[in-house]
């Protein structure tokens, strides 16, 4: 399903496009408070995609920490790296928790970690965050400040085994541009749940990649919101789901700003029995983001019987003075003809499926601007080829 919506095509009234309004889909209103938000059954539409049982007690309260991650932290010169209690004032700038996991994870880190990155300070290497999990149950916190003006990439690198919750915010100040990679690569019996809020300043941009292929559960709500106009969010996605895995990425794009920008793009593949992803595209054009431009889009490439994807865009509409709105949406196996077209040339089929599925992936690899991490994931792409064709 695909529709665009031209500048002054909508009346003053709201258009909706997708299920549901974005707004009636809220269970509660965002806060640091976990008593705030009711303990989820599953039925509410934030949950209801979500196994519930496995998240391990993050969602109800039984979570205890009796475990622990290990960040480290390799910076360029110039970048600050701290470790803070939890009254520094730079924790919750970028937004409050919007659902009982992110507010239990605010409410249960001792330490955080903050990086940042002076004003107009351009880096010539990108930061580098390690997340490993030794075991157990922990509960997170992470910023990432950007100064005006600035540039920097940073790459957060999840591994090991752990139940984890937490929350990352980044802060991109006037005029700067961030590039975030979150590669999840845990080990298969992990669990991971994270809030990550971005803060727009004027003129800024910010581009996010999201990796995610190991794990029991991994289940990621990327939210943007814009601090002033001319503000431009890149969120970029793949995922390659496996037997029993559970996959769950939930975007929410606010734009209650004038004269803004983002750009939606995730794509995943599925195989093995009881492999499921679900990807929520939301985006809110309140009445006052006059010169809005927006699209979201969501592929997926299902590779054997017994996968099961979830699809669902959202699109709110307050206003007709934008730019341009649309969304995309589409799961499907392979295609035929391009199977044929590579055979046809004497291509064994197998090598003639795996050309394919780079082929899906190729554009979204690239835009990590990494080569070193960008072989590493075409390579970690080929391995879970292997296993299915």
């Amino acid at each position: 399903m695909a529709e665009t919506i031209p500048a002054g095509s909508t009346t003053d009234g709201v258009i909706q496009v997708g299920q549901q309004p974005i707004d009636a889909r809220v269970s509660a209103p965002a806060s640091y408070d976990v008593a705030d938000f009711p303990v989820p059954h599953g039925r509410e539409e934030d949950w209801r995609f979500t196994p519930l049982e496995r998240l391990r007690g993050l969602h109800d309260g039984t979570a205890v920490a009796d475990g622990g991650v290990k960040v480290e932290v390799s910076a360029p010169e110039g970048v600050t790296v701290e470790t803070v209690g939890r009254d520094d004032a730079r924790l919750g700038k970028a937004g409050k928790p919007v659902d009982r996991v992110a507010a239990q994870a605010y409410s249960s880190f001792e330490k955080a970690s903050v990086v940042s990155v002076p004003k107009e300070k351009v880096l010539d290497e990108p930061v580098r965050i390690a997340v490993h999990g030794e075991g157990g149950t922990a509960f997170g916190h992470q910023v990432i400040e950007v100064g005006a003006f600035a540039e920097a990439v940073v790459v957060i690198d999840h591994t090991g085994d752990a139940t984890l919750a937490a929350n990352v915010e980044y802060l991109i100040g006037d005029g700067a541009k961030l590039t975030v990679v979150s590669v999840q690569d845990w080990d298969d019996s992990a669990v991971h749940v994270g809030q990550h809020t971005a803060l727009v300043g004027r003129d800024a941009t910010f581009k996010s990649v999201v990796v995610t292929f190991g794990g029991d559960l991994v289940r990621l709500h990327p939210r943007v919101v814009y601090g002033a106009p001319g503000g431009e969010a890149e969120l970029y996605g793949l995922y390659f789901t496996d037997n029993g895995q559970h996959q769950e990425h939930r975007l929410f794009i606010d734009h209650d700003t004038p004269h803004c920008r983002s750009n939606v793009a995730y794509k995943g593949a599925l195989q093995g029995k009881d492999a499921h992803a679900v990807w929520i595209g939301d985006v809110l054009i309140r009445a006052a983001a006059e010169g809005t431009d927006t699209y979201e889009l969501n592929r997926n490439l299902v590779l054997t019987d017994g996968a099961r994807v979830d699809s669902v865009p959202n699109l709110e509409i307050e206003t007709g003075e934008i730019v341009g709105a649309g969304h995309a949406s589409a799961t499907g196996r392979f295609e035929d003809e391009q199977l044929f077209y590579l055979m046809a040339r004497g291509i064994p089929a197998d090598e003639a499926r795996r050309l394919v599925v780079r082929g899906f992936f190729a554009e979204l690899v690239q835009q990590i601007g990494l080569p070193e991490l960008e072989e590493r994931l075409i390579a970690k792409i080929e391995a879970e080829l292997e296993a299915s064709v």
